[in-house]
């Protein structure tokens, strides 16, 4: 993503990195420490069972 952009400041450089880790890369992606699911994924699945084992 940075390479294929020219920054005209640093600030401008360091919110885009941000906004790209943020929107996809940690929420989309999927992690090995979560089974390979996206992090929503694996919310949902630990909420299911926090609901199931209450419910």
């Amino acid at each position: 993503m940075v390479y294929h952009h020219k920054f005209a400041t640093i600030a401008e450089a360091k919110l885009a990195v941000f906004e790209y880790i943020e929107s996809f890369y940690n929420r989309k992606r999927r992690h090995l420490v979560f089974g390979y699911l996206t992090p929503c994924q694996y919310e949902s699945l630990l909420y299911n069972q926090a609901m199931a084992a209450n419910g």
